[in-house]
């Protein structure tokens, strides 16, 4: 005989044998037990997680002459006929393929005659909700009062396009995906049956990437023990699976939360040079960044939350507290929208790559919050990145002749400005010593007066970022000023030019006052602050 699949060699034969679907399995071997045997069943969930297998097991069970606590013996005529299904009375139809009105009036015409040789006449129907309207239609009547020697076991993985006629005829069994724990159990026991053996770790990288999905996860360990006649390690699972690894994952959202894109782009360079495939690597990404995000909102209970091992649950814990929760959603928004452009995109490398930059870059972005890009501006004032360096005073170019010029709108002059008191040298100077941070934003700030209680200064549109940094330092710097005055002192920061502005619209609100004067009369009109 042909080798025959991981999957399709260690399918479970009995309700025991179905892993991580305990409740199921409990109420369908009490049902085997008591004889309280339903017309009709729904099976419901995501693929690979036991429906047909569930679906084989309980048609054995119900028609085995010795079931054994609600499993079948495995050994009786009727379990070795139906295991090797050369039995007419189970019946297993591809929806998929026989959707039509006529498959199921065919069926219904067939239901009528009792099984030759067991109790049941089972008919199990895949996919269910791929048959048409006219064949759901068809089945209604014969579903609610189906011959008593008939059941039907209906599977499908779209419970929602069932319609709610045939939904309420049926005992419907939810199953759910299974934990990362249970797949690994299971794997070690295929393992040790065909004599091969495999890292944990690596077992761990096919349960993830298996997504609850028991077939996945057979087919994807049949995969890995092709590539090797030896041990499967995490690494071979890796290149087969084309993931990075969580210890890369690791290092690239650290680069992230820095902002280093350097480390970032470097990062996946390494990855995509190991075989990884950009779409996974984004995938990965986002499973990451949603591990973060629960670490901030659950840290204690993070480690069966995601199912990992406490050391990465603590590191998970640590990324989460050097990331503010604005930034963090914003990396999540940009690489969930990434992953579906790069199905479509000639370079779907460069898609990873752009988001990487974009996520390493919120102060460049116009949906980052003030908060993010401030912090981001924070960052590189103290690595001095964002300190420009001091420009020769440029010669004035040649006036042209009057004749030539233009007319301009005149601009608005800057306010004058009075001298410095010493206090004022003194604690400005006394705080770029002790803070760094600021040592740029504060000499970017122009001095105009002191009134005895409040000083003001004025920055240049262009410094309106160190205007902003300012603002948030303002309980620091005027500590130092009541400190160097002897008297509380509080400080007011303005842009350049905006006077001007406030008189241009006291001026035009005048204008339209008078307007309003001259068209509806002043004794109409009243005027409110």
């Amino acid at each position: 005989m042909s080798y025959q699949a991981l999957y399709r060699a260690w399918r479970p034969d009995t309700f025991s044998d179905i892993c991580g679907q305990d409740a199921v399995t409990r109420t369908l071997k009490r049902q085997v037990v008591t004889g309280h045997i339903a017309h009709a069943y729904l099976f419901c969930g995501t693929r690979g997680t036991g429906k047909t297998t569930a679906a084989k097991v309980l048609a054995r069970a119900i028609n085995c002459l010795n079931p054994v606590d609600g499993d079948p013996c495995g050994e009786c005529e009727i379990c070795r006929a139906l295991k090797q299904e050369t039995s007419m009375d189970v019946m297993e139809i591809d929806a998929a393929s026989n959707n039509g009105v006529d498959e199921i009036r065919d069926l219904r015409e067939k239901i009528k005659y009792p099984p030759a040789l067991t109790k049941y006449k089972v008919y199990i129907i895949d996919e269910v909700h791929m048959l048409s309207t006219g064949a759901f239609n068809a089945l209604l009547k014969t579903l609610e009062e189906p011959p008593k020697h008939a059941v039907f076991i209906l599977a499908t993985t779209e419970p929602q396009r069932l319609p709610a006629t045939i939904l309420s005829r049926c005992q419907r069994f939810d199953f759910h995906r299974i934990s990362t724990d249970v797949i690994v159990d299971r794997l070690m026991v295929v393992l040790g049956g065909i004599g091969r053996s495999a890292s944990e770790e690596a077992l761990g990288e096919i349960a993830r990437a298996a997504e609850g999905a028991m077939r996945d996860a057979l087919s994807l360990l049949d995969v890995c023990l092709s590539y090797t006649d030896g041990e499967v390690s995490a690494q071979l699972a890796r290149d087969v699976l084309g993931t990075a690894g969580r210890a890369a994952m690791f290092d690239f959202v650290d680069a992230l939360i820095d902002g280093d894109a350097g480390a970032a782009l470097t990062q996946i360079d390494q990855v995509m040079r190991r075989g990884s495939d950009p779409q996974v690597f984004i995938r990965d990404t986002v499973a990451h960044l949603r591990g973060v995000m629960l670490a901030g909102a659950v840290p204690d209970g993070l480690a069966e939350l995601l199912e990992i091992t406490p050391e990465d649950a603590a590191r998970f814990v640590e990324q989460a507290g050097r990331v503010d929760a604005g930034a963090l959603s914003r990396m999540l928004d940009l690489f969930m929208r990434a992953e579906p452009d790069t199905r479509w995109a000639s370079r779907p490398r460069t898609i990873l790559e752009l988001a990487a930059v974009r996520a390493c870059h919120p102060e460049k972005e116009p949906d980052a919050g003030m908060a993010e890009r401030l912090q981001r501006v924070e960052k590189l004032i103290e690595s001095g990145a964002a300190a420009a360096p001091a420009r020769a005073p440029s010669k004035p170019a040649p006036k042209a002749p009057e004749a030539q010029k233009p007319q301009a709108a005149p601009k608005p002059q800057p306010t004058p400005a009075e001298t410095p008191p010493q206090p004022w040298l003194d604690a400005i100077a006394r705080l770029q010593e002790e803070n760094p941070s600021i040592r740029s934003p504060l000499g970017s700030m122009r001095f105009l007066r002191y009134d005895g209680r409040q000083a003001t200064v004025e920055f240049s549109k262009k410094n309106m970022m160190h205007m902003k940094l300012l603002e948030r330092k303002k309980p620091l710097i005027e500590a130092a000023l009541a400190e160097a005055f002897g008297q509380p002192v509080s400080i007011a920061m303005k842009l350049e030019g905006s006077d001007a502005a406030e008189k241009d619209i006291s001026r035009t609100a005048k204008e339209v006052i008078n307007q309003a004067y001259d068209v509806f009369g002043r004794d109409k009109i009243s005027l409110e602050e």
